[in-house]
């Protein structure tokens, strides 16, 4: 493994928006890792809970660009709160 990746990328984060009166239940899981090649992979997966979902995967080939993905999923969930009138919370 090149020694610009870090074992530390290791990182699970689970987000929900909930307002059973306006029958709002959405997650939205991301998981960032490296694999077995040394690419950082990040996971990221959406949906109505209960439900599959969608999902999808992108591999960067080191730690900042993985970073600067998964801050620009965590700042577009930081907006649901104008877009669907509910604020994603950490999960968990």
């Amino acid at each position: 493994m090149s020694q610009h990746h870090s074992a530390s990328i290791d990182r699970h984060m689970c987000l929900a928006a909930i307002d059973i009166s306006r029958n709002i239940e959405r997650e939205y899981e991301i998981y960032a890792a490296i694999d077995l090649f040394g690419a950082v992979v990040v996971d990221y997966h959406w949906g109505r809970r209960g439900t599959k979902g969608q999902g999808r995967r992108r591999s960067f080939g080191d730690n900042k660009a993985a970073s600067k993905f998964v801050n620009a999923l965590l700042r577009r969930r930081s907006t649901a709160k104008k877009r669907i009138g509910v604020a994603y919370r950490f999960n968990r």
